[in-house]
């Protein structure tokens, strides 16, 4: 297989280090408007060459490692592409993805969602290897084309991901839950201690728990933008139910009640068992 990485991030970078240790993987290109962000991912050795968008056209895969906006409009750029050719993007949000792909195009296209990541962004933050014992989430697959069905199983196997299967509006509810109202907290922890703490005492007091909460806080402003945008309905109702949680926990430790502030705590320590 040819492929070609649109989009040379953290994503698209860690795809193309991966991708290179596939023996049925022929060649690598990428395309990506920021030309910072090409010469670093030539640098790096990312991939062999950089190209136009207009030629990823003529590659057997295409990969979309770019932001939801960049998805949809790249989407409508690639109508000409051939009848087996297979088009796999990586957005955070997958409906309205879906829905923006051209009739014409359908069948060569996978909804992918590879649920992994860090919290750093650009070519130089590319790590081998980010995709394995990962889980990647393929959304209504039953709409894509069998060839491209197979090749998008046989790349994600290869790449050791583990495959879960969903329609894109299931998808974008989870994920509201279990990555995007989180990012938002994380965010919105940050900026709390910022407007209360100089930084003499956040470098001074600032211990393990606090930088684990924080750690989201350094993702990219431009890409999580994009994805609580596209993901607004669902992101509004997690932070809503979320908003309960904490003023039911604030109420008991206003009333002293501290064996509902026990019992909550316990309920939340449930999670790891299943997480673990």
């Amino acid at each position: 297989m040819n492929i070609a990485i649109v989009g040379l991030g953290l994503m698209g970078g860690s795809l193309a280090l991966s991708l290179k240790k596939l023996n049925f993987i022929d060649n690598i290109v990428g395309s990506d408007h920021n030309q910072k962000h090409q010469k670093e991912a030539l640098e790096l050795g990312l991939v062999s060459q950089i190209v136009e968008f207009e030629e990823v056209k003529k590659y057997d895969v295409i990969f979309l490692a770019i932001p939801v906006d960049g998805v949809i409009s790249a989407l409508k750029n690639l109508e000409e592409v051939g009848e087996n050719t297979t088009i796999i993007d990586l957005g955070s949000t997958k409906s309205k993805i879906v829905s923006s792909v051209p009739h014409s195009i359908r069948k060569n296209f996978i909804a992918a969602h590879p649920m992994t990541g860090t919290e750093n962004f650009g070519p130089s933050a590319a790590v081998e290897g980010l995709y394995e014992d990962q889980v990647v989430v393929l959304c209504d697959l039953e709409h894509s084309g069998k060839t491209q069905q197979q090749v998008s199983r046989k790349i994600f196997k290869a790449l050791k991901m583990r495959k879960y299967f969903m329609g894109a509006n299931e998808h974008d509810r989870h994920a509201a839950f279990i990555s995007h109202m989180p990012h938002a907290i994380s965010f919105s922890i940050a900026n709390t201690v910022m407007k209360q703490e100089n930084k003499h005492n956040i470098l001074a007091l600032a211990a393990g728990g606090f930088r684990s909460m924080s750690r989201l806080a350094k993702s990219s402003p431009n890409m999580w933008e994009d994805i609580f945008r596209q993901n607004k309905s669902n992101l509004l109702e997690a932070i809503e139910i979320f908003e309960s949680e904490l003023a039911m926990l604030k109420k008991s430790i206003e009333n002293d009640e501290w064996s509902e502030v026990n019992k909550t705590m316990n309920d939340g320590n449930k999670l790891h068992d299943i997480l673990d």
